[in-house]
């Protein structure tokens, strides 16, 4: 299956060393559950877009500094693309970002959450368990790292998962499209490096616990076979 991996941002180069950039955290993540998944990249915040939809099978969409809500051209152009694989029945699966995008570009509302930032480990809970969700978790934790939330969902969502700060933190529009407001792809060490770089955005309160938080376990492998399955069930 060709994979194509929409950028909307790109990793600081100070930490670079960590993990790669996105380009090489999301392959990493998949590698070793979805070996036949070869990934091109497309580096949609400096305008590089797909031709078509039919140039992938699948498309994942990533993180970014930016906010689905500000006025750049590529970000316009972004939910376009989304509504466009709406259309054609095309598999999408956006994370943080992505997540929101795919709420914002289907007539959901994002905005900055009255919690204010989510960093570290935090909970999910599972409200329904679809058919692709399999290993089945009654509950499991992912790395968050976000500030904006998918406030209100787009019409025909089904929302299936939520944590204590995020009612919001996974849905699914139809078979085809997936929004999961976490980080799978990142290494704890990385969603560290992040939190020390921004304590003066975050506050260092929430900092402190969020590095604490990253003393507990965390299910992205599990997460990324349910998004390997959510994929090939669309094929």
């Amino acid at each position: 299956m060709k994979i194509g991996l929409l950028e909307c941002d790109h990793v600081r180069e100070e930490l670079l060393h960590i993990a790669g950039d996105y380009r090489q955290m999301f392959p990493a993540l998949f590698a070793p559950i979805a070996p036949h998944w070869k990934f091109e990249f497309f580096d949609v915040c400096n305008n590089h877009f797909p031709e078509s939809a039919d140039a992938c099978d699948v498309y994942l969409c990533t993180g970014s500094k930016f906010s689905v809500y500000d006025d750049e051209a590529w970000i316009t152009r972004l939910k376009t693309f989304i509504q466009d694989l709406h259309k054609t029945g095309k598999t999408f699966v956006g994370v943080c970002f992505g997540h929101q995008m795919l709420g914002e570009a289907l007539g959901g509302k994002v905005q900055k959450s009255e919690v204010g930032w989510c960093v570290g480990v935090h909970p999910f809970e599972t409200l329904v368990q679809a058919s692709w969700m399999r290993p089945a978790m009654a509950s499991f934790n992912l790395l968050m790292m976000c500030q904006d939330q998918v406030l209100t969902l787009p019409a025909e969502s089904t929302l299936l998962a939520q944590t204590p700060d995020c009612p919001h933190a996974m849905f699914q529009i139809g078979k085809n499209m997936l929004g999961i407001q976490a980080h799978p792809e990142f290494p704890k060490s990385y969603d560290k490096a992040l939190m020390e770089l921004r304590v003066d955005r975050i506050g260092e309160r929430k900092v402190e616990m969020g590095i604490m938080s990253l003393e507990l376990p965390t299910a992205e492998k599990a997460v990324a076979q349910w998004i390997v399955n959510f994929a090939e069930a669309n094929k």
